[in-house]
């Protein structure tokens, strides 16, 4: 019997079943490198000096120590959002612009509670300035496609790609700040790339990258754009926030729908107490650890970004209603903000 040859045209579905990966692979690289092309002109390089004075009575001229951070050009008019640690106690402020512009910037404020801050550069310079779209924060969700751009050791425009790991995340800073409701990334991150933007595949900012755990592997966390769009519209009309304080370290969590149902509560979300601090505003209106924060002043609490509003809205040293869950009890305790000297809500 005669061999029978199969034609070629038979293979090709074997063929063609390796490309969806393929495509799938492309369409992430074009993803990354279209973001990258979009926001990299904005993003910025910052050179900071500041004075080291030393100890008391030593009448020689203060020596100056010289950081570098990133940040991103968010209005056409030159105003740049970083991080507080990067330009806080600045005396001079350098920025790099990506086209090789080196250009004089002035702290207009920050907040070193969400450990924010907004610079300006002269919106008069030479060229035009190409500024950042802000995007939301809100509707992120574990897994979504993020990428982070910045200036790592001084590397200019270095972009990194990763995903959400995870919301809602709380960490005491090397300085003893507690930040609440950070994004956790594995989009690597290291210093010099504090002050970057995170942003997502549609190349809207949803973050500023803010921090890594040195000895960890893909450990790094970004501020919400949400929590630093509210913050900015503060620095710019006064230079600093005043906000009340409670003393708390808190979480974002989900409320289940019957026990939202059973309170009447507006939203299925609250704030968490995962620490009270000693002597605190908090520890004497008896809020305790486990603690589920619904309400203050007279409004639903949602989130801690609800929370950190009311706290700039209500009198310091005026008491205040806190509504709370505790088990199954819905509470109503007083309680009166400090003004922000310390970490926590």
């Amino acid at each position: 019997m005669p061999m029978t040859l199969q034609p070629v045209s038979d293979f090709r579905p074997l063929a063609q079943a390796a490309r969806p990966d393929e495509s799938l692979l492309d369409e992430y690289s074009r993803v990354v490198t279209s973001v990258a092309e979009q926001i990299g002109p904005a993003v910025v390089n910052l050179e900071v000096r500041q004075a080291i004075r030393g100890p008391a009575g030593d009448l020689r001229r203060p020596a100056e120590a010289v950081g570098h951070g990133s940040g991103f050009i968010f209005t056409p008019d030159g105003f740049i959002l970083t991080n507080s640690h990067v330009v806080h106690g600045a005396t001079r402020i350098e920025a790099m612009l990506p086209d090789g512009r080196q250009v004089s910037a002035r702290l207009i404020g920050d907040d070193p509670d969400t450990d924010l801050a907004v610079i300006r550069i002269d919106p008069g310079i030479p060229g035009q300035l190409i500024s950042a779209p802000l995007g939301e924060s809100h509707s992120l969700r574990p897994g979504h496609l993020v990428i982070a751009i910045g200036n790592p050791y001084g590397f200019q425009s270095t972009v990194t790609a990763g995903v959400v790991s995870a919301l809602g995340r709380s960490f005491r800073a090397r300085t003893g700040r507690l930040i609440d409701n950070v994004i956790q990334t594995d989009a690597a991150l290291n210093p010099g790339s504090s002050g970057g933007p995170l942003v997502n595949s549609r190349g809207l900012v949803v973050g500023v990258n803010t921090a890594i755990i040195a000895p960890a592997q893909g450990l790094c966390f970004a501020i919400p754009i949400d929590t630093a769009v509210f913050v900015v519209g503060r620095l710019i009309k006064d230079g600093r926030i005043v906000r009340g304080h409670l003393g708390i370290g808190g979480q974002n969590i989900v409320i289940p729908r019957r026990i939202a149902r059973y309170h009447d509560l507006l939203h299925e979300s609250g704030v968490l107490v995962i620490s009270v601090e000693p002597g605190s505003p908090a520890q004497r209106a008896g809020l305790a650890e486990g603690d589920l924060i619904v309400g203050f002043a007279g409004a639903p609490v949602g989130d801690i970004d609800d929370l950190h509003r009311l706290l700039t809205e209500v009198p310091i040293g005026v008491k205040a209603p806190l509504t709370m869950v505790r088990r199954a009890e819905k509470l109503v305790v007083p309680i009166v903000p400090q003004e922000r000297g310390t970490a926590g809500a």
